[in-house]
């Protein structure tokens, strides 16, 4: 039987002194353009979960982070992914829109008031943070 690779993707579920989480509108990505997501990438070769997130958060949204204030949240497994879900509660720095060609926009909103063009899987996922569920699979009804 064939190894089976996956691509690892970290998600910031960052969350402000009001409990609301960040999300940005897709743009120009190839992948639920228009949708909100949270920020969000992939591993690159030889990173840490941990260490991936954070540069993500600093790459897309300008804010710095301490590997001590990351807490694991959720796994969602799809066909060809995992995705690792991080809540951060506390960070240095202000939050901007790093990359305007990949994000229209950055917004705020309470957990239990997620728009209703979102990206599905991240909304499964935050929908499972939210519950205290760590794991989820996604998609696979299709195989």
């Amino acid at each position: 039987m064939a190894k089976y690779r996956v691509l690892v993707g970290v998600h910031l579920v960052l969350l402000d002194a009001d409990g609301r989480v960040l999300l940005g509108r897709r743009l120009g990505t190839g992948f639920g353009d228009g949708l909100f997501h949270v920020p969000a990438g992939h591993l690159e070769a030889g990173e840490t979960a941990v260490a991936g997130l954070i540069r993500e958060a600093g790459e897309e949204v300008g804010v710095e982070i301490a590997a001590g204030d990351v807490k694991f949240a959720h796994v969602l497994h799809s066909h060809e992914r995992v995705q690792m879900f991080f809540v951060v509660r506390r960070w240095r720095g202000e939050v901007s829109n790093r990359e305007p060609d990949k994000c229209s926009e950055l917004r705020w909103f309470a957990v239990g008031e997620l728009p209703a063009d979102m990206v599905e899987y991240c909304r499964v996922a935050l929908d499972a943070v939210v519950a205290g569920r760590t794991f989820a699979e996604f998609g696979w009804q299709d195989a």
